[in-house]
């Protein structure tokens, strides 16, 4: 596929899924935006990137501020594709838990999403043309886990989020739908140690953790022309890590 001619933006491009985001998506023709907060890793991959011969641009914002954010969308020539990919999962337990910890993860998990989201479909309504995808997850919307009751409150909200929305614009020709990653190889897994990767692959059905080009596959298939008649779904992108039903279906 080729998404020559277009305009990517993605959200929390510079490490984990989002980088591989901006990789798959630069590697197919498109021009690529990335927004994020981590000054040197963006800039070192916008340089790789560039470097290759591909047209990446990294802009350093913090998208839970609503000024800041319009700004830098404001000056993207247009959007044909928003990926709505940032996020943060600390771990921590409801009754370790206070305010302001639950509150974080809200605000860039979801009002984040609303943010870019808003300030996106603006330019997409004047195109009549619009492919949003948003990064959600298995934990929340199908499964849990012990300390991310708060990454999982997130997760869910964005699907509700989404199912709305996808109806206020589906007659501007734009259309939103979601990817539901389980567990993924990125650069925070891989920090966790070889042990914990290990365990993490005995849950996984198919044998091996997804990479990040998985992701980015999925989030493709949607943001293409030809998924015009795709709105207010979701995929999820698992290894079909949720189907046993214990341990010993996958012996």
């Amino acid at each position: 596929m080729s998404f020559k001619n277009q305009i990517v933006v993605i959200t929390g491009g510079a490490k984990g899924i989002g980088r591989g985001l901006v990789e798959s998506f630069a590697k197919e023709n498109a021009d690529v935006y990335f927004l994020d907060m981590d000054f040197e890793s963006g800039n070192k991959l916008e340089n790789e990137l560039n470097d290759k011969g591909y047209r990446v641009h990294f802009r350093l914002v913090d998208i839970t501020k609503e000024i800041e954010l319009a700004e830098v969308i404001d000056k993207i020539p247009k959007i044909d594709i928003l990926c709505s990919n940032c996020g943060i999962f600390p771990q921590k337990k409801i009754m370790d838990m206070n305010v302001d910890d639950w509150e974080k993860v809200q605000k860039v998990n979801v009002t984040s999403t609303f943010l870019v989201a808003k300030y996106s479909i603006k330019k997409m309504i004047g195109a009549k043309y619009g492919r949003i995808i948003l990064t959600s997850s298995i934990t929340g919307p199908v499964t849990g886990f012990p300390g991310w009751s708060h990454y999982g409150a997130s997760k869910a909200a964005l699907l509700g989020f989404m199912r709305s929305a996808c109806l206020e614009v589906a007659k501007f020709g734009i259309t939103i739908n979601a990817v539901m990653p389980g567990n993924i190889l990125t650069e925070g897994l891989v920090q966790q140690g070889n042990d914990y990767i290990n365990s993490m692959k005995k849950s996984v059905p198919v044998g091996f953790l997804g990479d990040v080009s998985d992701i980015a596959n999925g989030v493709m298939f949607f943001a293409k022309k030809e998924s015009r008649y795709i709105t207010g779904q979701t995929l999820i992108i698992d290894g079909g890590q949720i189907l046993p039903e214990s341990l010993e279906a996958l012996a």
